[in-house]
C-alpha cells in the first residue's frame, strides 16, 4: 500500500522560528563497542563487501550487547553532553528522546532516562513514529519549549537499536543499520537573533519503509512473529527517490525562509542514511563536502541518532563557533522529512 503526491505537490509546512534564543551548549555520543564489518554482513546477506561500500559508503556499523537496551545508550550519550554543557541534570526542564526502538511500549523511554539522570522536575517527552526523522521533530519541539521563559535547559537524545528489528538475512535493511545514541543540550540565551531561524517540515504517506506488525492493526501473535512481521521492511529505490528529491527541496525552503542561501550555511548536519544521498544533496545545493560531516562510514544508518552524530562530530571538537549557521535535516519512514536552520549565539 502506498500513496504518492504528484511531483512538485505541496507537502510541507515552512515557517520561521519563535522569538527567543538558545544555544547548543554541549553534545555527547555513545557507540557500542561491538563492530560489525561489511565482511561479516556479507556472510549472512551474501552482498559483496565492495558493493556495500560503493552503494552506501558504509564500511562498518555497531551492535548493542544483548543485555542492554536503547535507554542504556541514551544515558551513556546524555552524561557527556551534560558535562560538556556544564548543566546539572537537576536543572533540566525537559528530556526529549527521539527513537523508534524504545525499550518497551510502556513506560516511556524518556521517563526511564529522566529517572536514570535524576532530572526530577524535567518534562519527559518521546518522539518516535517519524523514525529516522524523529530527531528533527524533537529539536523543533525543544526550540519551541525554549521560547517559554519557564524552560532554560532541554536535553534532546536521538538513539536507535535497529539491530533488534532487522532480519539478519535482509539483503537491504541488514546492510544499512547500526546502533548508536547521541545527545545535545539546548540552553536559553539572551542573545538576539540566535537559535531557530526557520524550518520546513513535510510528510506524505508511504509504506515503503515499515514494521508491519506490533500495532493495533496487526497485534503481536505467534503468526506475526513467525512470519517476520516485526522486522523492518524497506524499499531501497523508493527511499532513494524520495530522499534525493525531498532533502534538497526542504533545505532550500528552510534556508530561503531564513533569508539565506545554501552557500551562506556553515554546517550541514544531515541524516546519515547513505553516502550517495548525501553527495547528491551536496551537488544539488552547490556546497563543499567539508561543510557536511559524515559518520555513516563507521556507524552506518543510526536512525534517530544520525543527525546528532554528525552534530557531535563538529560540536565535540569545538567547531561550532559564535555566529555559525547550521542546517539540520533528515528523512524517515512515513515518509517524514524536515529541515531546521539554526544560528549559534
Amino acid at each position: 500500500m502506498s500513496t504518492r503526491l504528484l511531483p512538485g505537490a505541496e507537502a510541507s509546512h515552512t515557517g520561521t522560528g519563535p522569538s527567543g534564543s538558545f544555544a547548543i551548549t554541549g553534545s555527547g555520543l555513545h557507540v557500542p563497542p561491538t563492530v560489525v564489518t561489511n565482511e561479516e554482513i556479507t556472510r549472512v546477506t551474501h552482498r559483496n563487501g565492495d558493493w556495500i561500500t560503493s552503494r552506501t559508503g558504509i564500511r562498518e556499523r555497531r551492535r548493542l550487547a544483548p543485555d542492554l537496551a536503547t535507554s542504556d545508550m541514551c544515558l551513556a550519550a546524555a552524561l557527556p553532553a551534560l558535562r560538556a554543557s556544564g548543566t546539572d541534570a537537576r536543572d533540566l526542564d525537559a528530556v526529549i528522546v527521539a527513537s523508534y526502538t524504545q525499550d518497551q511500549p510502556m513506560p516511556s523511554t524518556s521517563v526511564m532516562l529522566k529517572d536514570a539522570l535524576g532530572a526530577q522536575r524535567a518534562l519527559a517527552l518521546d518522539v518516535s513514529q517519524a523514525a529516522c526523522a524523529s530527531g528533527i521533530h524533537a529539536l523543533l519541539i525543544a526550540s519551541h519549549l525554549l521560547h517559554n521563559p519557564c524552560f532554560r535547559h532541554v536535553l534532546v537524545v536521538g538513539a536507535d537499536c535497529a539491530s533488534r528489528i532487522i532480519s539478519p538475512t535482509d539483503r537491504t535493511a541488514g546492510v544499512f543499520f547500526g546502533d548508536a545514541a547521541a545527545a545535545a543540550v539546548l540552553s536559553r540565551t539572551e542573545t538576539e537573533g540566535a537559535g531557530l531561524l526557520a524550518y520546513d517540515i513535510g510528510s506524505e504517506l508511504s509504506y515503503a519503509v515499515q514494521v508491519p506488525a506490533g500495532g493495533s492493526r496487526r497485534p503481536a501473535s505467534t503468526e506475526s512473529v513467525s512470519s517476520g512481521g516485526h522486522y523492518v521492511v524497506m524499499d531501497g529505490r523508493a527511499v532513494w527517490d524520495t530522499a534525493t528529491h525531498r532533502l534538497p527541496e526542504s533545505i532550500g525552503n528552510a534556508v530561503g525562509r531564513a533569508g539565506l542561501t545554501p552557500q551562506d550555511i556553515d554546517h550541514y548536519f544531515l541524516h546519515q542514511a547513505n553516502l550517495n544521498i548525501l553527495q547528491a544533496a551536496q551537488r544539488r545545493l552547490g556546497i563543499p563536502a567539508s561543510r557536511m560531516p559524515v559518520t555513516l562510514d563507521e556507524l552506518g544508518n543510526t536512525g534517530s541518532a544520525g543527525v546528532f552524530t554528525a552534530l557531535h562530530r563538529v560540536v565535540g571538537r569545538g567547531g561550532l563557533r559564535p555566529g555559525d549557521t547550521s542546517v539540520i535535516c533528515g528523512i524517515g519512514a512515513g515518509f517524514h522529512w524536515g529541515t531546521l536552520v539554526l544560528r549559534q549565539p
